[in-house]
C-alpha cells in the first residue's frame, strides 16, 4: 500500500458536539465492524472508547489490522488524547514516524514517550504555514485567493488560528482545486485517445 505523506488527518467539533475526522479530504470511517470499541464514533482529548476507537481508525489507514488492534490504545495515551482543540490537524508523516518505532518492541519506554512528545509538538505546527504547504503557495497567494489583505492572513499564522469563514473559504478552494485536476486529467485522458 503507498502511503501519501502528504495528506493529513484534520479533526473538527461542530458547535452543537458532532465530530468529523477526515483523511485525504475524505470523511475516516470508524471501522467499527472490525474494530468496536466505541458506538458514538470518534473523540479525541482524552483516553476514553471513543479517543482508542480513533486511533484505531487512523492506525488501520495507515498500517495492518493486526498493528491497528495491537497499539490503538498506545496511540491514544501517546497521540490522541493531546489533540485537545476542536479543531486539528495530525500529519501522516508524524504517524508513520510512531508506527515505525513502535513496531519494534525491544525499544526503551523512554525513547517512545520522546518520539510521542515530538510528534505531538508537530501536530501543533502553525496552521497557516500548514495550509500554504499543502496547497503549494505563499501567505500572499493564500490572500489573494481568499481576497483578503495580506496584513489578515499574517494575523491568522501569529495567532496560529483561522476564523470559521476563513476555514470554510479555504475549503471551498481545495475542493474547487481537486475538482479541476480532475476534469484536466479527464481532458488530458481525452488527447491521449484522440492522438491513439
Amino acid at each position: 500500500m503507498a502511503i501519501r505523506t502528504n495528506h493529513v488527518f484534520k479533526g473538527h467539533k461542530t458547535l452543537l458536539g458532532s465530530r468529523y475526522v477526515t483523511y485525504a479530504e475524505i470523511e475516516l470511517p470508524t471501522r467499527s465492524e472490525i474494530f468496536s470499541y466505541s458506538k458514538d464514533g470518534f473523540d479525541w482529548g482524552h483516553s476514553g472508547p471513543s479517543s482508542i476507537q480513533l486511533a484505531f481508525s487512523i492506525l488501520l489507514q495507515l498500517s495492518d489490522e493486526e498493528f491497528a488492534k495491537k497499539n490503538a490504545q498506545k496511540f491514544t495515551t501517546d497521540i490522541i488524547k493531546y489533540l485537545n482543540k476542536k479543531d486539528w490537524i495530525l500529519n501522516t508523516s508524524d504517524v508513520v514516524e510512531w508506527i515505525n518505532n513502535n513496531r519494534d518492541v525491544s525499544q526503551e519506554e523512554t525513547q517512545k514517550k520522546d518520539l510521542s512528545i515530538q510528534i505531538v509538538k508537530k501536530s501543533k505546527k502553525n496552521v497557516v504555514k500548514i495550509v500554504c504547504s499543502e496547497l503549494g503557495i505563499t501567505q500572499k497567494n493564500l490572500a489573494e485567493i481568499l481576497e483578503v489583505p495580506e496584513g489578515t492572513v499574517s494575523s491568522w499564522a501569529v495567532k496560529n488560528e483561522i476564523p470559521r469563514l476563513g476555514k470554510k473559504a479555504i475549503e471551498f478552494y481545495m475542493l474547487n482545486k481537486k475538482n479541476q485536476d480532475i476534469v484536466d486529467s479527464y481532458k488530458s485522458f481525452l488527447k491521449l485517445l484522440d492522438n491513439a
